[in-house]
C-alpha cells in the first residue's frame, strides 16, 4: 500500500491505495511508503476526496478495497453505500435495512470498524432522533462533515 496525506477542513485526512483498490481511509497522518504518480489510484483518490472537501464532489468512484468483516459488517457497509448525500439515517434504520432490527448497537460497532471512512460514508448514521453520536474520528469531524454535506446540497438544490 502506498499513503497519501491531505490537508483538509476536517485536519489532516490519510488515504492507501494499491495497485487495484483503495484499501485504507485514516484521520491524522498515517506513516507508510508514500504514494506518488506512479501509484495512479492513490492520486486518483486523494483528488476525489480534496474535491469532495471543497465541495465539488458529492459521490467516489474509485475502487474500493474488499475489506473483510463479518457478513453482517459487510451489510452495514454495503448500506451505508445507499445513505445519499448530505442525508442521515438512524442506526436503527440501519439495523433494519440489513435484517436485523435489533442490532443498531451492532451496525454502530460496523460503522466503528469501517476502514474506508468518508469514501463509506459511515458519518451519515446518526443516533435515533437525530442525535449526533458515536464516529471513530471524533464527534467533530463528524459534525463538520454532516455540516459541509448539508451546505453543498443547499447551494446545489437551492440556486437562484
Amino acid at each position: 500500500m502506498r499513503w497519501m496525506t491531505l490537508s483538509t477542513p476536517i485536519g489532516e485526512v490519510s488515504v492507501a491505495a494499491d495497485d487495484e483498490a483503495v484499501c485504507r481511509v485514516r484521520f491524522g497522518r498515517q506513516e507508510g511508503p508514500p504514494g506518488g504518480p506512479d501509484n495512479r489510484l492513490v492520486v486518483a483518490a486523494a483528488a476525489q476526496l480534496e474535491e469532495y472537501f471543497a465541495g465539488r464532489r458529492t459521490a467516489f468512484d474509485v475502487p474500493l478495497a474488499d475489506v473483510g468483516g463479518t457478513d453482517f459488517e459487510r451489510a452495514v457497509w454495503a448500506a451505508l453505500s445507499t445513505i445519499p448525500y448530505g442525508e442521515t439515517r438512524t442506526y436503527g434504520q440501519i439495523a433494519d435495512a440489513v435484517g436485523d432490527r435489533g442490532a443498531a448497537r451492532a451496525v454502530g460497532m460496523a460503522c466503528n470498524r469501517n476502514r474506508l471512512p468518508v469514501l463509506l460514508p459511515c458519518h451519515r448514521v446518526v443516533g435515533a432522533g437525530g442525535k449526533l453520536v458515536g464516529f471513530g474520528g471524533g464527534l467533530r469531524r463528524k459534525r463538520l462533515l454532516l455540516e459541509l454535506e448539508a451546505r453543498v446540497r443547499v447551494e446545489r438544490d437551492f440556486t437562484f
